[in-house]
């Protein structure tokens, strides 16, 4: 099987211009077929106080009313997402910049409201993923850069996770192609403690995600990251990795948090 690279990047190295330009080098460096998937709640927010308006969040969850949903699909399928294809161009890496809303690559549902109302928050349905259409443009020698936004079919915009939407398209293309998947944030890797970028944790398994969540050592955004990345373990993900950008290095193995079942 050809070999498959997804990158998710998110965190602080969005509005971090000197960490992006190293990771968007390495990334451009890769040999063969590769997807990035990006995020961007921090720089909405920013914009979202701009405007007097208060994100709300449940665990690492951002609830979506009509008007947080206007200024994120603005903000992930519009400035964040040129601006990285763009910078791929000027690194000779032939990008498209797509939603899930586009080709309907990546449809979803409307969250049901029930324990929580989400808002406009998408759900993916990984089967309905057009894959042929994402390895379409793969064979095309073009890297498609999907925001976080999808689509109900029936006219409406969805928010989603972007850690959701990169294990959703990697094991929807599990089966065509040896997909190595990798979270790329801010630090350094998952941290025992999050304030001393010292502390990786070098390999998570199923059993000591639960023991760490008990503990309170992961929480917040990291629990869904972590879920999504154990579903796609088990779909057929070959490998999973979450690092910091300083360990995305062109020449050298990754290093950070391996995650295993």
């Amino acid at each position: 099987m050809d070999q498959l690279t997804i990158l998710k990047i998110g965190g602080n190295i969005l509005d971090n211009q000197s960490l992006l330009n190293g990771l968007l080098d390495n990334f451009a460096a890769i040999k063969g077929n590769k997807i990035l998937i990006h995020g961007g709640g921090k720089i909405a927010n920013v914009l979202m106080k701009e405007l007097g308006i208060e994100p709300k969040m449940v665990d690492g969850r951002r609830i979506t009313d009509e008007k947080t949903l206007e200024i994120v699909t603005m903000v992930y399928a519009g400035s964040i997402n040129k601006n990285l294809v763009s910078q791929l161009q000027a690194r000779n890496c032939n990008a498209i910049g797509l939603t899930g809303a586009d080709g309907n690559m990546i449809p979803a549902v409307k969250r049901p409201i029930i324990p929580i109302d989400y808002g406009f928050v998408g759900d993916i349905d990984t089967s309905l993923i057009n894959s042929r259409a994402i390895q379409g443009i793969l064979e095309q020698n073009m890297t498609p850069v999907f925001a976080p936004i999808t689509h109900d079919g029936a006219g409406s915009l969805l928010n989603t996770n972007a850690d959701t939407i990169a294990s959703s398209v990697a094991i929807a293309l599990a089966n065509r192609y040896s997909v190595k998947l990798i979270y790329c944030f801010e630090k350094n890797g998952v941290l025992s403690n999050p304030e001393d970028d010292t502390t990786v944790i070098r390999q998570i398994t199923e059993k000591t995600f639960i023991d760490y969540k008990s503990h309170g050592t992961i929480h917040s955004g990291m629990i869904p990251k972590l879920d999504n990345a154990f579903a796609a373990l088990k779909a057929g993900v070959s490998e999973i990795i979450i690092c910091g950008p300083n360990a995305f290095e062109r020449e050298n193995p990754i290093v950070g948090t391996l995650i295993t079942l």
